[in-house]
């Protein structure tokens, strides 16, 4: 990339090197083959030749300001109609801004007269040897915009992304900030965040919780059924099908395991509610089904011994 841009400069030195002696050249000739009447009326017609350019620079450089504060505005307006991120917002007007406002200058320079490919060129070479030095930077830039654009979380929501699991405690155009159970606080770079899994626990009201009750063999099936589903039932967070969006708790038979009867246990909550409820649940079962005489099994094998 330095070659790159040394090659470039060169380019560029000798370009302008052959335009000055072209010019020393032209002058050399007017001066030598003109009256000084023609010299100064040469020179008057060049100042007010260049003069006009100023003056329609300066009316493109009035009129480009007022369009790029319109533009900036439109662009904000409808980022506040669709209820985007504050951050997203002015990360697009800050991006918007520094692009009209460069091109705006590249058609002012244009209309002075001023030969703008070599300057077109640098800023091209520029911005490529910038981007490959700001790669990883310019991957959170990206990922940020994504993330702040979709909202797959907010600011609040628990989440689990990266690894890592907690509420959303801030984010920015590179980074979001998690703050996990134990008051820990983790950064995480946009442009990992954006291209991996995210689990977002509080993207619905509503739900599930979902476990897994082995007792030993000989257990009667329907009453193990009966006592948990009276367990699930007198718990005051738990949900029913007369909450819109949520079920009947449910404990059916899953499978014959090689040591146990496995069940499976359902019952709805609210999303805020739901380790308290699983916790609950789970202390629950663990008191009240060897009450009634239903014993949880330990891993075993038989073995059977042959003379």
């Amino acid at each position: 990339m330095f070659q790159l841009l040394q090659a470039i400069n060169t380019v560029q030195q000798k370009e302008i090197a052959d335009s000055i002696a072209v010019k020393e050249a032209r002058i050399t000739e007017v001066l030598t083959n003109s009256t000084p009447a023609e010299i100064v009326q040469l020179l008057v017609n060049k100042a007010i030749e260049f003069g006009l350019k100023v003056l329609a620079a300066l009316v493109i450089y009035f009129i480009g300001a007022w369009l790029i504060r319109k533009i900036k505005k439109l662009v904000a307006r409808g980022f506040e109609k669709k209820g985007s991120e504050p951050t997203l917002v002015s990360f697009v007007n800050s991006f918007v801004s520094i692009m009209l406002w460069v091109v705006l200058i590249l058609i002012m320079v244009s209309t002075l007269g001023i030969n703008t490919t070599s300057l077109a060129a640098l800023l091209a070479a520029g911005g490529v040897a910038i981007g490959m030095a700001l790669s990883g930077t310019l991957q959170n830039f990206a990922g940020g915009i994504m993330l702040l654009v979709f909202k797959p979380f907010k600011v609040g929501d628990y989440i689990e992304a990266q690894g890592y699991a907690g509420f959303v405690e801030s984010m920015n155009i590179v980074s979001t900030k998690i703050r996990t159970i134990d008051n820990r606080l983790v950064t995480i770079p946009h442009g990992t965040l954006a291209n991996g899994n995210i689990d977002n626990y509080s993207a619905k009201d509503l739900r599930r919780v979902d476990k897994m009750v082995s007792v030993e063999y000989g257990s009667d099936v329907d009453e193990v059924k009966s006592l948990i589903l009276e367990i699930l039932d007198s718990h005051p967070k738990t949900l029913d099908s007369t909450t819109p969006g949520a079920g009947d708790p449910m404990v059916r038979l899953r499978e014959l395991g090689g040591s146990s009867i496995d069940f499976v246990v359902r019952v709805w909550t609210k999303a805020s509610d739901y380790w308290e409820v699983y916790y609950d649940i789970t202390e629950e079962i663990y008191k009240r089904l060897p009450e009634k005489g239903i014993s949880f099994p330990f891993q075993q094998f038989d073995v059977h011994i042959k003379n």
